[in-house]
């Protein structure tokens, strides 16, 4: 459904929503339902799912509202495609860094979001391909990280990095991973890696249990190109963004990673200011609330 909304009595055209999350977590068709039923009353719901899987790159709106966890939003990042809209992230689990909106406050932010009293920070993606004879035989656009990584059985892989076309080292490690700042709270830090401010524009390559311990993470500029080759990987080897594998590897095939041309649009939300995400969600301030990615 698209198409020009019509102004309300007050002149003001109704926002055209895209009510988001995953359908499986507890609580949140119960809440898209009770959100739907309020949001319907001055906005216009122009599309709707809680699968993970509709393609939303052609439809037409102003805002997401999704619902659910971190999870959620790669989701929803995925399925806007190269039609990213500002999203409002509604936190309905315990630990979110970019869920950060309680429920009980979707309805004033999209409020204060519709006068132009919020700030939308544009977030680092990425667009990842899969080389085989230097074709790219597979490409998927990504928010928060790629890893390359053997499966079963499970030895240690010699990962070669290039930046820019530049042999850097080769890894001999678990596995090698490529975050945004989005992402470097995620898998990356859980790896030992360095944590981003969100809107940096830079990746940072960090190594799975490596081998030599002077192998330390690196961070780069978003403007460089960087490619993985996995010398003699496992048949199980694998490439994974955002948490879902895009394809085994085969000796001699290469991935590339790049500045996305499309952006991530979070909207800031009042009183939620990213060193106090940051304290909260990471136990900073003495108290852990638990990991639900």
């Amino acid at each position: 459904m698209t198409g020009s909304p019509r102004p309300t009595e007050n002149g003001r055209s109704p926002l055209r929503v895209l009510l988001l999350g995953f359908g499986g977590r507890p609580g949140v068709l119960e809440e898209a339902e009770r959100l739907a039923a309020l949001l319907e009353r001055t906005d216009r719901i122009v599309a709707r799912d809680f699968s993970g899987d509709v393609d939303l790159s052609t439809v037409e709106a102003d805002v997401a509202v999704v619902l659910g966890g971190d999870g959620s939003i790669l989701h929803a990042a995925r399925q806007m495609g190269s039609r990213q809209v500002p999203v409002i992230a509604v936190n309905l689990g315990r630990l979110g860094f970019l869920a950060d909106v309680p429920p009980d406050e979707v309805l004033h932010v999209l409020d204060e979001f519709r006068k132009g009293r919020l700030h939308t920070i544009e977030h680092l993606m990425f667009t990842c391909e899969l080389l085989r004879g230097g074709r790219a035989v597979d490409r998927r656009l990504g928010l928060n990280e790629v890893t390359v990584q053997n499966g079963a059985p499970f030895t240690m892989l010699d990962v070669h990095l290039y930046v820019d076309a530049e042999l850097v080292t080769t890894y001999r490690c678990d596995g090698l991973i490529i975050s945004t700042p989005v992402g470097s709270t995620a898998h990356n830090l859980a790896a030992g890696g360095p944590i981003l401010r969100k809107d940096m524009q830079a990746f940072v390559v960090s190594p799975i249990c490596p081998h030599t311990l002077t192998y330390r993470p690196v961070i780069d500029s978003a403007d460089r190109v960087f490619e993985l080759e996995a010398a003699s990987p496992g048949s199980e080897a694998s490439v994974v963004v955002d948490g879902r594998v895009l394809g085994r590897l085969a000796a001699g095939d290469r991935v590339r990673v790049r500045r996305a041309d499309v952006c991530f649009k979070l909207v800031a939300a009042p009183g939620h200011g990213y060193y106090r995400t940051l304290r909260e969600k990471l136990g900073w301030s003495g108290r852990f609330q638990g990991n639900d990615r």
